[in-house]
C-alpha cells in the first residue's frame, strides 16, 4: 500500500508542475513533466490534450500524433462523437502539412465518419470543411473556396468557436486573392488577425494563421502589412522562449522583411537561424525557404559560392529556388543559361500569383540574352497582372520593366517616365535596394537624353545605396560600366563600329545607317559583321542589348 502510494505521489507532482508549466506557456518543461506523468500513470482527458499540445508546440510531431491517436481512441471509447472527431481532424492535417496525402485522407474520412455516430450539429463539421476549402485553392478554384469557407464562418459563429472562425475567415481572404480581389482579400485577412493578436485563439490556430496571412501578404507583395504581422507574430514567438514550431516560419518572415527594408546582416542571420531552427530531437526539418533566404542574400551580397549551396538546399528540399538561381546565373556572367532557366520556371508557373516574382527577373534576363520580344511580353502580363492591384509595388515593378524596355528600344523619355513613377513606389515601400536599382536605370535614361548632370547624380545616389547595403556585384557593375564609358575602344571596336552600334540600338536597318553616315550598304554590313564577331552576339536586338547594357548608346 505504502508504495503504491509513494509511486502515486510522484506521478501527481510531475502531473500538477505539468499543468503549472503549461498554463505559463513553458512548452517544453510541461512536456516534459507530462510526458514523466504518463508514463507514471496513463494521462487522461484534457492532460492527455494538453501532453499533445505541448508537443506540437516544440516540433515534436511524432509524440504529437501519438498523444492525439490515443485520445481518439478514448473518445471514441466513451462516445464522445465530436471531440473524437476533431482529434481525427488535427491528426488528418498533420499529415497533410507534412506531404503525406494518404494517411490525411484516411484520418479526414475517419473523423466524417466518427461524426455520423452524432445526431446533432456541432462546430466539427465545420473543422471537416478546411481541408476541403484548402484542396479548391490549391486547385486554383476562388469561388469554390469561398463559399465553403462562408459555411465554416457561419458554423463556428453559430457554436462560438473562435478558432474555426478566424481559421476559415482567412481562407475567404484568401479564396478573393485568388480571384484577383486583392483589397477585399486583405482585408478579410485583416479581420481574422483582430481575434489573433487580441490572443482569442489557441496556441496551435494562432501560429498557423499567423504564419498563413504573413505568407500571402507576401505574394501579393503587400510588403507594409507582412512587416506589421512579422512584428507582431516575432514578439508571440520571442514571449515564448521554449516555443519550435512556427519559429522558423517566423524567422524566415523576418528574414525577407529585414531584407527588403536594407538591413541585410541582421536579415542574413536570421536567415541561418531559420536553417537550424529545430533541433535534431524534435524531429522537424527547417522550413525549406529558409534556405532560399539565405541564398538571396548571399547572391546580393556576391557571395555567389554560398548562394549555390543554399539554392542547392532548398532544391534538394524540394523548393525550387527561382526567379534567385536564374539571377545568380546572370550576375555571373551565364547569360544564356539564366534565360533557359528562368524560361523553364515560367513554362512550370500557371497561376498568376505564382509567375508574378518570376517576370520582373524574365524581363532583367532576357534582355540581357537579347530576347527584346520575350522580354516585352512578359512584361505586358506583368503590366496586366498590376491591373488588380490599386497601388504599391506590383505596379512599381510593371513601370520598372516597361521603363528597362524603353530604354533597350531607345525610348528614354519613355524610360524616364516609367521608371520615375517606379522609384516613387519602391521610396514608399522603404525598400533601399530596389530603388537603387531603378535610379541606376534612371540615370541611363538621362544619359541617354544628355542630361548628363542628372545621370551622375542618380548614379552616385545608386552607387552609396549600394555600398551602404554591401551589394558587391552591383558595384562591380556601376565601377565596370564607368570604365566603359571613359573607354569604349576597350571592347575592341573603332569608333566607326561603335557608331554604327549606336544606330543599329536606336532600331535602324543597314540601309538607314549607310545613309546616315554616307557610305555603302555592303560597308555597313561588313561593321555589323565585325561588331558582331567583337561583342559575341548572333542578332541585332543582342547587340542592341549589349549595348545598352554596357551603356554604349
Amino acid at each position: 500500500m505504502g508504495r503504491a502510494k509513494a509511486g502515486i505521489a510522484p506521478a501527481t507532482d510531475h502531473l500538477e508542475r505539468g499543468r503549472e508549466h503549461y498554463a505559463r506557456q513553458a512548452w517544453a518543461d510541461a512536456f516534459e513533466a507530462l510526458t514523466r506523468a504518463d508514463r507514471a500513470r496513463a494521462l487522461q482527458g484534457e492532460d492527455l490534450e494538453r501532453l499533445a499540445m505541448a508537443a506540437f508546440l516544440i516540433g515534436r510531431e511524432t509524440a504529437y500524433l501519438a498523444a492525439l491517436e490515443r485520445l481518439h481512441r478514448a473518445c471514441r471509447d466513451a462516445a464522445l462523437w465530436p471531440r473524437a472527431a476533431r482529434c481525427a481532424f488535427w491528426i488528418g492535417l498533420c499529415h497533410l502539412f507534412r506531404g503525406e496525402l494518404g494517411p490525411a485522407t484516411g484520418w479526414f474520412g475517419r473523423a466524417r465518419r466518427t461524426l455520423e455516430q452524432h445526431e446533432d450539429d456541432c462546430a466539427e463539421h465545420g473543422y471537416l470543411l478546411l481541408p476541403q476549402i484548402e484542396q479548391q485553392l490549391a486547385a486554383g478554384d476562388g469561388t469554390a473556396a469561398w463559399q465553403l469557407a462562408g459555411r465554416a464562418v457561419a458554423i463556428g459563429e453559430r457554436f462560438a468557436d473562435t478558432d474555426l472562425v478566424a481559421c476559415a475567415r482567412h481562407l475567404q481572404g484568401r479564396a478573393l486573392l485568388l480571384d484577383e480581389r486583392i483589397e477585399q482579400g486583405l482585408a478579410l485577412l485583416d479581420e481574422a488577425m483582430v481575434a489573433v493578436v487580441a490572443g482569442e485563439l489557441s496556441p496551435r490556430m494562432t501560429g498557423l494563421v499567423y504564419c498563413s496571412v504573413i505568407e500571402k501578404c507576401m505574394t501579393v507583395y503587400a510588403f507594409a502589412r507582412a512587416r506589421e504581422w512579422t512584428l507582431l507574430l516575432s514578439r508571440w514567438c520571442e514571449a515564448q522562449p521554449q516555443l519550435v514550431n512556427f519559429t522558423g516560419r517566423c524567422l524566415v518572415h523576418r528574414a525577407e522583411v529585414l531584407q527588403l527594408q536594407g538591413n541585410w546582416g541582421q536579415a542574413l542571420e536570421e536567415a541561418r537561424r531559420a536553417c537550424a531552427a529545430s533541433p535534431p530531437e524534435a524531429g522537424q526539418a527547417p522550413p525549406v525557404a529558409a534556405f532560399y533566404r539565405l541564398g538571396e542574400l548571399h547572391r546580393l551580397r556576391g557571395e555567389f559560392a554560398e548562394a549555390e549551396q543554399a539554392y542547392c538546399e532548398a532544391r534538394a528540399r524540394g523548393y525550387e529556388p527561382q526567379p534567385g538561381s536564374a539571377l545568380l546565373r546572370l550576375a555571373d556572367g551565364r547569360t544564356a543559361a539564366a534565360a533557359v532557366a528562368i524560361r523553364c520556371a515560367l513554362a512550370a508557373a500557371t497561376a498568376p500569383f505564382a509567375r508574378l516574382p518570376l517576370l520582373g527577373a524574365a524581363v532583367e534576363i532576357l534582355l540581357a540574352a537579347g530576347d527584346t520580344d520575350a522580354a516585352v511580353a512578359a512584361s505586358r502580363e506583368l503590366t496586366t497582372i498590376a491591373q488588380c492591384f490599386a497601388d504599391g509595388v506590383v505596379p512599381a515593378i510593371a513601370a520598372q520593366t516597361r521603363g528597362a524596355i524603353a530604354l533597350a528600344r531607345d525610348e528614354p523619355a519613355a524610360a524616364l517616365a516609367a521608371l520615375r513613377s517606379a522609384f516613387e513606389h519602391w521610396q514608399d515601400a522603404g525598400a533601399p535596394y530596389e530603388a537603387a536599382r531603378v535610379r541606376e536605370l534612371i540615370a541611363h535614361a538621362c544619359r541617354a537624353l544628355r542630361d548628363n548632370e542628372s545621370a551622375e547624380a542618380e548614379q552616385r545616389a545608386a552607387k552609396a545605396t549600394y555600398a551602404e547595403l554591401g551589394a558587391a556585384p552591383d558595384l562591380a557593375r556601376q565601377s565596370a560600366a564607368e570604365s566603359r564609358r571613359a573607354a569604349p575602344w576597350r571592347h575592341g571596336l573603332t569608333q566607326r563600329e561603335l557608331q554604327v552600334l549606336r544606330l543599329l540600338g536606336a532600331g535602324m536597318t543597314n540601309k538607314a545607317i549607310a545613309a546616315e553616315l554616307c557610305v555603302s550598304r555592303r560597308t555597313i554590313d561588313r561593321h555589323v559583321s565585325n561588331l558582331f564577331g567583337k561583342l559575341g552576339v548572333a542578332s541585332r536586338a543582342a547587340a542592341a542589348a549589349y549595348a545598352h547594357r554596357h551603356e554604349l548608346m
